[in-house]
C-alpha cells in the first residue's frame, strides 16, 4: 500500500475555516433580528429596550462588515448552498 500526501495550504484552510465562522455568527446575527423584530412588533419591549436591541444589532452587522473586509470576504461568501434546500442564508 503506498501512501497518499495531501497537500494542504494552510492559508487556504484558514480562510476557509473562518468563512465558516462567520457564516455561523451571520446566520445568529439574522435570526436575532428576526427574533428582535418579532418582539418589537408584538409590543412587549419597552422603547429603551427596542432602541439598545436596534444600536446592538447594527454595531454586530457593522463589525460584520468589517471582518468581511479585513480578510477579503463578500457577504455572499458566507451563504451556503445547501444543493436541493438552496442557499443557508436567506437572500435578500
Amino acid at each position: 500500500m503506498t501512501g497518499h500526501r495531501l497537500d494542504v495550504d494552510p492559508d487556504a484552510v484558514g480562510h476557509d475555516l473562518l468563512a465558516l465562522v462567520l457564516t455561523v455568527v451571520e446566520l445568529l446575527r439574522q435570526l436575532m433580528e428576526r427574533q428582535a423584530i418579532r418582539r418589537v412588533e408584538q409590543g412587549d419591549l419597552s422603547d429603551e429596550q427596542v432602541e439598545r436591541i436596534g444600536v446592538t444589532l447594527m454595531m454586530l452587522e457593522q463589525r460584520m462588515t468589517e471582518l468581511c473586509d479585513q480578510h477579503g470576504l463578500r457577504p455572499e461568501d458566507l451563504n451556503l448552498d445547501l444543493g436541493p434546500l438552496g442557499t443557508l442564508l436567506p437572500r435578500d
